[in-house]
């Protein structure tokens, strides 16, 4: 993707602002990033207010260079971007990350979110600024785990009183960028979801622990739903959605494959279904045998009749989609219940939020 000139004779009058950029009546009207339609698909404004920067995205594109308007202090990039299209991005100054001071949506203290017209909206994710403080359960387990190694916390919170356990993989994002517990909150409230207990299992080392190897499930059967049904929160382990996402949806799969008993319901978005064990000494990891790993295994047609699992993947990513293909494919064949959506993202969280919501609800019938 690259940025594009303006006109600067008209300053930016066709994405809604008016007046000289660089001014202080032009930078009072200045909102988060605007976009008007182009060739199918749309031109968005990236405004910055200071010093020479770039604009990053996750994953969708490389960094796109602002253009500074004459001598002033307004720095700008227009960037060509598809039809249905929601990203993350931050202003990249020297070594210095930045959210953007004029878009109420972020992720965390130094991202945030811009979507086209024309990407779905997500309810109940509330817009919080790189200023805003996310909530964080009460409820917490110290576990000390002998089969993981280490210390780790993990927060619960029972969403409408509690029910169901959702083991939500990368936990620490769900706690610290993206706002889950606020927006399971009011799905609840909603009625889109029964009540659930959410638990929020952070990462220590996601490609030793997300990969296909049985510890981490071993430990979260063994060590971690024992404590969960031990804290005093409302909680139904037995009734247990594991969410995950790239390499925590390949996990999430894997233990569905590997340990039946213990996941039979899973919310996957993006799942890392090219990972092999060769993958991470590639040159090209996404480029080795279609399916990975679990494609193998599923070939195997394991009984997979008490499974619900929902897949979900960004429309935008070209590579991941024929790895995903197959998989939902063949885990279908194998006898699940399966679920098949595509986002309006690419290899994105902030694409990724709805479809935890829906999927969850969906997993639980």
């Amino acid at each position: 993707m690259r940025g594009l000139p303006a006109e600067m004779t008209d300053g930016f009058a066709e994405f809604g602002l008016p007046g000289t950029p660089g001014t202080d009546a032009f930078w009072a009207a200045a909102g988060a990033p605007a976009s008007i339609p182009d060739d199918g698909g749309w031109r968005t404004l990236f405004l910055w207010r200071g010093s020479a920067a770039s604009v990053g995205f996750e994953s969708w594109s490389e960094p796109v260079p602002l253009r500074r308007w004459g001598d002033s202090d307004c720095w700008y990039a227009e960037v060509r971007m598809p039809a249905r299209l929601r990203v993350t991005y931050q202003f990249l100054v020297g070594d210095a990350t930045y959210a953007d001071p004029f878009n109420p949506v972020g992720a965390g203290g130094d991202r945030s979110i811009a979507a086209t017209p024309d990407a779905p909206a997500q309810p109940h994710w509330p817009e919080l600024g790189a200023d805003g403080v996310l909530p964080v359960p009460l409820a917490r387990i110290r576990w000390a785990g002998a089969r993981l190694g280490g210390r780790r916390t993990v927060r619960i919170h029972p969403a409408g009183g509690g029910g169901p356990v959702v083991l939500l993989l990368d936990g620490d994002d769900w706690l610290y960028l993206h706002p889950a517990m606020t927006a399971f909150d009011s799905a609840v409230a909603a009625g889109a979801l029964p009540p659930v207990t959410l638990v929020f299992l952070p990462a220590r080392d996601r490609a030793a622990e997300f990969t296909c190897r049985p510890d981490l499930w071993e430990a979260v059967r063994d060590e971690l739903l024992p404590l969960v049904a031990e804290s005093g929160v409302p909680a139904d382990p037995e009734r247990l959605v594991v969410a995950g996402q790239s390499l925590g949806g390949l996990s999430a799969l894997y233990a569905a494959l590997e340990f039946p008993e213990l996941v039979s319901r899973v919310a996957c978005q993006s799942g890392s279904f090219w990972w092999t064990p060769d993958a991470p000494d590639l040159a090209d990891p996404l480029g080795g045998p279609v399916g990975g790993a679990l494609a193998d295994r599923l070939r195997e047609r394991p009984d997979l009749s008490g499974l619900r699992v929902a897949f979900d993947v960004g429309e935008h990513e070209t590579r991941m989609l024929p790895h995903c293909e197959l998989t939902e494919t063949l885990t279908r064949q194998a006898g699940a219940t399966v679920r098949v959506s595509r986002s309006p993202s690419d290899h994105d969280r902030a694409g990724w939020r709805h479809a935890l919501l829906r999927d969850v609800a969906w997993a639980l019938g």
